[in-house]
């Protein structure tokens, strides 16, 4: 019999890392070639991983809720074994260069949990495990051992991530460097932490205790983080759409007709916004440490709910280069496989501007937390009908107007009042003059 090494394979660009969610196949089970074995999550995306083989799998090598680098290997999959070569003695050979290769990865798994416990930095050896990638980013940034064993890790057992030594870094970049010493000193007699301790509500017999799910637990950490990262700001403008709903009202039947997709707002305003985005390169920004990362594309992420109440972003990619007709393909796709539940992984990476529709709701406006490294979001409040000064030649009069809020939450490390209203006013000024006799 072969034995086929199930590895986790590339699953996007940005993308280095997966938790295991859910083990569909269990050690002794038949798997046919192209047959989901388990589910993986890469931040918010679920997607399952699939055998290249058929055979019985003999081996998980991973459990749940575990983290697995792209290119380990996951499971052991044991297949028919090829036709045998003829003579023994090249069989031997092939069986002894195995069984040595399991003695040299062996050794090297053995040399490598002993590398894992070396100190992280100055200030001697750590009872805790610390990454690779976790240990070089502490030596980089000076950061002892005492203090690193004071991050109130978010990973498995408590383990110290990526994100939870970044955050750290961070949140230490705005300390005065007078109180970092302090905070040295004191790291080595009593913990640091930099995340919000959990307030104990008082229960009675009538509470319902519920537990996050893996998703609300990502979605609550990135909220804080952004927060904690960026100085956030809002401004808000009122815009007359009433052109923009006459013009779908009147096109939206042979829209479908044609295109075989349904006509939104979203696709308009979302056409108007990477615009206004080309107008202000400045707006598709991001900020790393103490630089701006001015981005080429213009990658508009869409904030969609998602039946259990989650919040999910994909992305449109290089949204300033389509048409509306192509937008709404974008939209509806998008949307559609983010309630089934069939985004990939590459479909919420890379974006660089994100907008999220508050409206759905019933909401007026909003007030929108960023999503991290970006430097805006435009949130879209609900269509009404006002009443509304109406400036004419003849005169001003009172009429009927569809209206609705734009509010512009951006970073106010990097982006000042002026530009940040500027931008939502150029979005508005493209929805307001929004041509009722265009073609789609």
């Amino acid at each position: 019999m072969a034995r086929f090494e199930l590895k986790l394979p590339k699953m996007g660009e940005s993308v280095a890392e997966a938790t295991i969610t859910n083990w569909l196949k269990q050690v002794g089970d038949k798997i046919e070639a192209d047959e989901a074995v388990l589910e993986v999550a890469t931040d918010k995306v679920d997607s399952e991983l699939p055998s290249e083989v058929s055979g019985i799998l003999v081996e998980q090598l991973f459990g749940k809720d575990d983290l697995v680098q792209v290119g380990q290997t996951i499971a052991i999959i044991e297949t028919e074994s090829p036709p045998a070569p003829e003579g023994g003695a090249q069989s031997e050979v092939n069986q002894d260069i195995s069984e040595s290769l399991k003695i040299i990865e062996s050794s090297i798994t053995n040399a490598t949990d002993i590398v894992y416990a070396l100190p992280s930095g100055a200030g001697g050896l750590s009872e805790k495990f610390f990454s690779p990638l976790v240990k070089n980013i502490a030596k980089e940034e000076g950061i002892s051992v005492a203090e690193l064993e004071n991050i109130t890790g978010s990973g498995k057992d408590g383990r110290v991530t990526k994100e939870d030594i970044l955050n750290y870094i961070q949140t230490r970049l705005s300390v005065a460097p007078s109180e970092i010493l302090e905070q040295k000193i004191i790291a080595q007699s009593q913990p640091i932490t930099f995340n919000p301790q959990p307030i104990i509500s008082s229960l009675n017999g009538g509470d319902e205790i519920i537990e996050m799910d893996r998703m609300r637990k990502l979605i609550a950490g990135y909220m804080m983080a952004s927060v904690q990262t960026s100085a956030h700001v809002q401004s808000f403008i009122e815009v007359d759409v009433t052109n923009i709903v006459k013009w779908r009202d009147k096109v939206k039947t042979a829209f479908e007709n044609r295109e075989g997709e349904k006509l939104t707002y979203t696709p308009i305003f979302m056409e108007a916004v990477a615009k206004a985005l080309k107008d202000f390169p400045m707006m598709n920004i991001s900020v790393d440490g103490e630089t701006i990362i001015k981005r080429k594309n213009i990658n508009l992420g869409m904030a969609a709910s998602l039946p259990n109440g989650n919040l999910i972003v994909p992305v449109i990619k290089n949204a300033d280069q389509l048409n509306l007709v192509g937008m709404a393909k974008a939209v509806n796709d998008l949307g559609g496989r983010a309630k089934a539940g069939k985004l990939k992984p590459d479909d919420t990476q890379g974006g660089t501007y994100t907008v999220t529709n508050v409206g759905t709701f019933g909401s007026v406006f909003g007030t929108p937390i960023i999503n991290q490294p970006q430097v805006g979001i435009l949130a879209l409040g609900a269509i009404r009908k006002v009443p509304a000064v109406i400036e004419t030649p003849e005169g001003d009069f009172i009429g009927i107007r569809q209206k609705m809020f734009l509010s512009h939450s951006y970073d106010h490390r990097v982006v000042d009042g002026a530009l940040g209203g500027s931008f939502v006013k150029r979005v508005a000024e493209y929805l307001e003059a929004f041509d009722v006799d265009r073609n789609f």
